[in-house]
């Protein structure tokens, strides 16, 4: 079986560098489709390059309209999301999990929700969260397990 990048490149899929793709749905238009580099899509995320058109098909049989979607650089999409068709996601853009997104997204933004909206900026998070960082992408699962169950609670982020 192919590994998910590759699979998506043979259905016309447009993929920059080092992107971590997760899933094999792309619609019935994968073509349509242009993923930036660095960008990481989690599980169950779902793109739409069209819809709605069956309803107009008795007023006009042959009705279609569709959707490019673009992915910018350095971009995380969380679990369940729906990209939906004409979108455009900005650079540096997070996607949080089971965001509905139905309009374009710029730069640096968190999206988040059904319909998606801006709810936080990459740049603020950033801020936030390094204090909380611990340095420990290198490590095993097994060495990250034995290291996080050896902190004190002021090393995790609480909400």
């Amino acid at each position: 079986m192919l590994h998910p990048v590759d699979y998506a490149r043979t259905l016309g899929v447009k993929i920059g560098k080092d992107c971590s793709i997760a899933i094999n749905y792309f619609g019935s238009e994968p073509y349509l489709i242009e993923i930036g580099n660095h960008v990481q899509i989690t599980a169950d995320v779902r793109f739409f390059n069209h819809g709605g058109s069956w309803m107009f098909r008795e007023v006009n049989p042959e009705f279609d309209y569709f959707g490019k979607i673009k992915v910018g650089n350095n971009v995380y999409i969380g679990n369940c999301a729906l990209i939906m068709p004409g979108v455009t996601i900005g650079n540096n853009v997070i996607i949080g999990a089971g965001t509905v997104v139905t309009k374009s997204v710029q730069n640096d933004c968190i999206l988040a929700g059904n319909p998606g909206k801006v709810v936080g900026n990459v740049n603020e998070l950033y801020s936030r969260v390094e204090k909380y960082n611990l340095n420990i992408k290198s490590m095993s699962n097994l060495e990250k397990q034995k290291y996080l169950l050896k902190l004190t609670d002021e090393k995790f982020i609480t909400k």
